[in-house]
């Protein structure tokens, strides 16, 4: 069992950068990919991007490839999400997720442990 709890999320004006942590309990944090989702208010859940377990290879989604970045620290049990250049768009609730079978693309029922997300608002 992984419990996940995210944090960073805030307001922020359009062109100014967030980072985002996702901390994550338990000993096994290094077996687990980690994924970034969001969702905004009458929206589906979409991929933002996800880290494979050692954190060597990352997806994103192609949109925010350029702006958004995923890293972890295993040895800190937290993964992260740095973002940069935010736009209006970019508000949602974040949340991470967590595959134990070391998937890090972009099918939400492939990730097993969610958390409860952090708000992000970005304004114009």
């Amino acid at each position: 069992q992984v419990q996940l709890v995210e944090s960073g999320g805030g307001l922020v004006q359009a062109g100014g950068s967030l980072r985002l942590s996702c901390a994550a309990s338990g000993r096994t944090f290094q077996t687990y990919a980690m994924a970034w989702f969001r969702q905004a208010p009458g929206m589906e859940r979409e991929f933002v991007g996800a880290i494979n377990p050692s954190g060597r290879s990352a997806n994103y989604a192609i949109p925010r490839r350029d702006r958004f970045t995923i890293f972890r620290d295993n040895a800190k049990n937290t993964v992260y999400l740095q973002m940069n250049d935010l736009k209006p768009e970019d508000t949602a609730s974040y949340y991470c997720a967590a595959s134990s079978n070391s998937y890090f693309g972009l099918e939400a029922k492939q990730y097993d442990y969610w958390g409860q997300g952090t708000q992000v608002t970005v304004s114009s």
